[in-house]
């Protein structure tokens, strides 16, 4: 029996959020990456961007509160902090590609040891293409962040040696942040960042398949 707590989504992000640096300039992805937003330090300045057109975005809404004029690129709603702006879609995409972007966080379907990306697509026949601007974000950001789940429902690594699935960037990630551990990317295979008590290195390595080295 498991002696170990994985943590909940919401940990997960607040973990993140501990990470980003004053002064960011971050994108935050559909899904389970959004949340981040809500655990922002309160005395560090991180402007939020989203690829439909918004800078300076805020945390969720109060329930009651929503404006489904201000979405983001999830179509969820936000608040605009004093300062923020929306833009074209020309603009924001200029922005991602064009090397603005201090980090982005996204979902994943795979992660390799050394940082390649699939989270557009599973390669199954009737899969929907959903590739959005996943691609832009994860080569144009100086940093690319995951936050995923370790293992998929059926209990099966999302960090692999190499992905299978169709990728979405090559050599891009650079931490992967999960419910058991969280872990560096480089060129020479995964590193631990930190790990949930009472989880053994030994048995995450068992867990993910591959050897992971000591933290630095």
């Amino acid at each position: 029996m498991a002696n170990y707590k994985a943590r909940t989504k919401q940990e997960i992000a607040e973990r993140i959020a501990r990470d980003i640096p004053n002064g960011a300039y971050v994108n935050l992805g559909i899904g389970m990456p959004t949340l981040v937003a809500n655990y922002l330090p309160a005395d560090r300045e991180i402007i939020l961007h989203s690829e439909n057109g918004i800078l300076g975005m805020g945390e969720a809404p109060p329930k009651g509160e929503e404006d489904y004029d201000l979405i983001n690129a999830g179509k969820q709603p936000v608040t605009l902090l004093p300062g923020g702006a929306y833009f074209h879609h020309a603009d924001s995409f200029g922005m991602m590609r064009g090397g603005h972007l201090d980090i982005c966080v996204l979902g994943a379907f795979q992660v390799s040891a050394t940082g390649d990306l699939a989270n557009w697509s599973t390669g199954e026949p009737d899969a929907i293409p959903a590739v959005g601007g996943a691609m832009d974000l994860a080569i144009g950001a100086r940093q690319t962040w995951v936050m995923s789940t370790l293992m998929t429902r059926e209990g099966v690594s999302k960090l692999v040696e190499k992905c299978t699935y169709p990728l979405t960037g090559i050599a891009c990630v650079s931490r992967f942040y999960s419910d058991l551990a969280t872990l560096a990317c480089t060129p020479n295979g995964l590193q631990l960042i930190d790990i949930v008590e009472g989880l053994e290195k030994s048995e995450l390595e068992r867990m993910i398949g591959l050897p992971i080295a000591e933290p630095a």
